[in-house]
């Protein structure tokens, strides 16, 4: 069993683990981690069960047919159910019904036996003490590897830095550096000042027992009057935020934490807020894609794991009429095949009124599926959300080959970096 102080994550140890090369499922992607040792080869998935005598020698059976990772273990032994859940990060409250959770108790423990979700979201109201911080993540940590199939959870939380969204350094429970808005920041033209960022703020967030930060901002702010985004972007300069994102992503992989880029397809052009209604992004394809890509292809490029997906439309690119986050285009043809991203695809809060305005949370979490999203972040009701997708795989609408590519990217992540083992 690993804690929270595991092995620090580099980009080359989420490339062996398969979380930059192969985690889309398909034949290609697979056969390239065959070819390195790490998984069998998909052609013959169950060979390792099968008779020595059938392949040659003992010897060579054994050099030729590597045992299943730890994700590949686990998603073996799950059932739907379980698969299901582990695509859910929400916070204890939506986890437990409390109204506001301080402790890994009873509830969570009841609440996880039921529903043995992925990950949890923590807020500012769920931080008293420093100690009791402490008590909460490694409680929760412990239940969710006593609860389903016994995985760890995603311990998350939103540390941007800055004094609009840092709930840790802006709690004063703990002794950490405070930073200025991220726009000071990318001001100074030095990204070594952004990696500093994502040093000191994955090392404390490691040390409390957090494993996932919602951060950097990788958004443009390209509208000067985007009150949503505003000082937490790096820069309004494209190849200048796109520095510091990768300078921040690198830094925080090394300190053992995972970052989360957001929010693609980018949300500083918006005039809205999709905390309280649909928001669009008028500019161009050609403008989107040499803008606001930017620091989103220098993160992925410098290694980092999950993109966080916003609800936000584009009408002069997608043109669907959908949220990104709920685009098969925007997910699947722009941000798997036109960025090459291969990693984790995380939502924004499917709380939030561009999603809660126009769907309920069962229909919002299928057609995310559906979609090609990965995890869901914070659905305003949960078990309706997963009740409904599993009886979508069962109807037919979702098949469960669908799930477990999510599943399994989610689990070789968390393997990745030590959550798992």
């Amino acid at each position: 069993m690993l804690n929270s102080n595991g092995p620090a994550i580099t980009r080359r140890s989420l490339i062996a683990a398969g979380t930059l090369a192969g985690l889309a499922a398909g034949t290609a992607g697979c056969s390239a981690l065959a070819d390195s040792g790490l998984l069998p080869d998909d052609g013959d998935a169950t060979v390792w069960d099968r008779p020595a005598a059938q392949h040659g020698s003992a010897e060579q059976a054994e050099q030729a047919e590597p045992e299943p990772t730890a994700a590949e273990r686990l998603l073996a032994a799950m059932t739907l159910e379980q698969k299901v859940a582990q695509l859910f990060i929400v916070t204890p409250e939506q986890l437990t019904g409390a109204s506001t959770a301080t402790i890994a108790g009873d509830m969570t423990k009841r609440s996880l036996a039921e529903i043995p979700v992925g990950g949890l979201c923590y807020f500012r109201k769920n931080l008293v003490r420093a100690e009791q911080v402490r008590n909460l993540l490694s409680g929760t940590r412990e239940l969710g590897l006593g609860a389903g199939a016994g995985v760890a959870p995603f311990l998350s939380i939103d540390e941007e830095g800055g004094p609009l969204v840092a709930r840790v350094a802006n709690c004063g429970l703990f002794d950490v550096e405070r930073f200025p808005n991220m726009a000071e920041i990318g001001a100074t033209g030095d990204p070594a000042q952004a990696a500093h960022v994502g040093e000191t703020i994955g090392t404390y967030l490691r040390e409390i027992g957090f494993n996932l930060d919602f951060a950097p901002i990788a958004d443009v702010l390209t509208n000067p009057d985007n009150t949503a985004i505003g000082a937490r972007s790096f820069s309004s300069d494209a190849d200048l935020a796109a520095q510091m994102v990768a300078a921040e992503v690198a830094a925080m992989l090394e300190t053992g934490t995972l970052p989360c880029v957001k929010h693609f397809p980018g949300h500083g052009d918006t005039a809205g807020d999709s905390h309280t209604g649909a928001v669009y992004a008028e500019r161009t394809r050609e403008e989107i894609e040499s803008c606001e890509f930017k620091p989103f292809i220098s993160a992925i490029e410098a290694g980092c794991p999950m993109v966080m997906v916003g609800h936000i439309e584009t009408p002069n690119f997608a043109a669907d009429g959908l949220p990104a986050s709920l685009s098969p285009f925007m997910m699947g043809d722009i941000l798997r095949g036109e960025l090459g991203f291969e990693g984790v695809i995380i939502s924004d809060s499917f709380g939030m009124g561009a999603i809660t305005q126009n769907f309920s949370a069962a229909d919002a979490a299928v057609r995310y599926f559906e979609a090609g999203g990965d995890i869901l972040l914070m659905t305003p009701d949960l078990r309706s959300a997963v009740a409904g997708v599993v009886a979508a795989v069962n109807d037919g609408r979702l098949s469960e080959e669908r799930i477990d590519e999510s599943v399994k990217r989610a689990l070789e992540l968390k393997e990745s970096a030590g959550i798992i083992a």
